[in-house]
Order: structure tokens, then C-alpha cells, then sequence
């Protein structure tokens, strides 16, 4: 295995990694956004106020997109496996 094999499966790997993770931390982050314009808006300063909407609003996330990211990382593993061959040496 050369190291532009490696590079390439590292890469792939972290462009899944970024794909997966991007509608958990998109909702939280547009979720924290507005709570907290809410909160200083309201002079509301409660820690648990931006928590718990957070919480709900990935878990609502990954119901919506849990099918999807199992499906790529499926597709990843499958990927990966249909690479050994090919990475061994053998063709």
C-alpha cells in the first residue's frame, strides 16, 4: 500500500466525518443562535434555556437524518472493502 492510498482513504474518511456530523452541528448552532438573540433580547440569562431547545432540536435532527448517515456510512464500509483487494496488491 502506497502512501497516496493512505492519503486518499484519510481524506474520504474525513469528508465522511464532515458530512455526518454537519446536520447534527448545523441544527445546534442555528438552534444556540436563536436562543441566545432570544435571550438578549428578553435580558433572559438562563443556562438551561439554550440547553434543553438545543437537545430536542438534534434529536430531532438525527431522526431526520439518522437514515441517511447510516446509509453513507454503509456505503463507506462497503467502499472500504471493495478497496483491499485492490490495495494488497492483488488487483
Amino acid at each position: 500500500m502506497d502512501s497516496n492510498a493512505v492519503l486518499d482513504i484519510g481524506l474520504q474518511g474525513l469528508i465522511l466525518a464532515a458530512k455526518l456530523s454537519a446536520p447534527v452541528l448545523i441544527t445546534a448552532l442555528v438552534v444556540g443562535f436563536a436562543i441566545s438573540l432570544l435571550q438578549s433580547i428578553t435580558q433572559i440569562q438562563e443556562v438551561t434555556l439554550s440547553f434543553v431547545p438545543k437537545a430536542i432540536a438534534v434529536a430531532i435532527a438525527l431522526i431526520v437524518c439518522g437514515h441517511w448517515m447510516i446509509a453513507e456510512s454503509v456505503a463507506f464500509t462497503h467502499a472500504m472493502f471493495d478497496k483491499i483487494p485492490s490495495l494488497l496488491g492483488g488487483g
